[in-house]
C-alpha cells in the first residue's frame, strides 16, 4: 500500500469512527418523547387548612436526559395557566382573575433546568438532586428539589415535588395575602413519562 493510500484509508477510518459515535451519541443524547397522556402536574394546597389538590390541562415537557452523565442532561416544563383545573368551572374563573394567576397577562409559568446531579448515596441512576428557574406570573426565582428516576418497560419516569410559597410570586393579592384562607405554601407535583 503506497503512502497515499494509507493515509487516504486512515482518514476514510477515522472519519467512519468519528460518524458511527457521532450517531451512537445521538442515540444517547436525543431528547425523550413526552407520553402526555400518562403524565400529569397537579398542585397541592390548603384551602382553611384542608388538602386540595388541582391539575393543569396541558403542559409541555421537554426532557433530553442521559442517566450516564446527568450533569449532561437538561429539562423544561412549560405550564398553560389558563389549563388550570380545581374541578370546579366557577373556582377555576376565579383563580385565572388578576388577583391570582392573572393567565390574561401571564398566560405561561415555566420551569428550566440549571444543574442536574446524582444524589449522594442513593442506588445509581435513580435519585437526583435538580435546581433550576421556576417563572410564575412574570416572577423568576431559583429553586430545587429531589427527582426520582425509574424505568417501567421501554419508558423512563421521572417524579418530583417542589414546595414553593405562593406569596413569593404574587399568587392571591389584595385581601388574598392573608394566608389563614388559603395557605402559602404549595407543592407542585409532577410524574412524565417518555420513551
Amino acid at each position: 500500500m503506497t503512502s497515499t493510500h494509507f493515509l487516504s484509508h486512515t482518514l476514510r477510518t477515522t472519519a467512519f469512527g468519528l460518524i458511527t459515535l457521532g450517531a451512537s451519541w445521538s442515540a444517547i443524547a436525543a431528547p425523550l418523547k413526552p407520553d402526555l397522556a400518562k403524565s400529569n402536574v397537579t398542585i397541592v394546597f390548603k384551602q382553611m387548612n384542608v388538602p386540595v389538590e388541582a391539575k393543569f390541562k396541558q403542559f409541555t415537557p421537554l426532557i433530553d436526559f442521559n442517566s450516564a452523565q446527568p450533569e449532561t442532561s437538561k429539562a423544561s416544563v412549560d405550564i398553560a395557566i389558563p389549563s388550570f383545573d380545581l374541578g370546579d368551572p366557577e373556582y377555576n374563573k376565579e383563580v385565572l382573575k388578576k388577583e391570582w394567576f392573572n393567565a390574561q397577562q401571564f398566560p405561561k409559568a415555566s420551569f428550566v433546568t440549571s444543574s442536574i446531579k446524582a444524589s449522594a448515596g442513593a442506588p445509581a441512576g435513580s435519585k437526583y438532586d435538580v435546581a433550576g428557574k421556576l417563572t410564575i406570573k412574570g416572577k423568576t426565582t431559583d429553586v430545587s428539589f429531589p427527582l426520582t428516576v425509574k424505568k417501567e418497560g421501554g419508558a423512563q419516569v421521572f417524579n418530583g415535588s417542589l414546595p414553593i410559597k405562593r406569596l413569593t410570586y404574587n399568587i392571591g393579592e389584595g385581601d388574598w395575602k392573608d394566608t389563614s384562607m388559603v395557605a402559602d405554601e404549595i407543592i407542585i407535583k409532577f410524574h412524565l413519562v417518555a420513551n
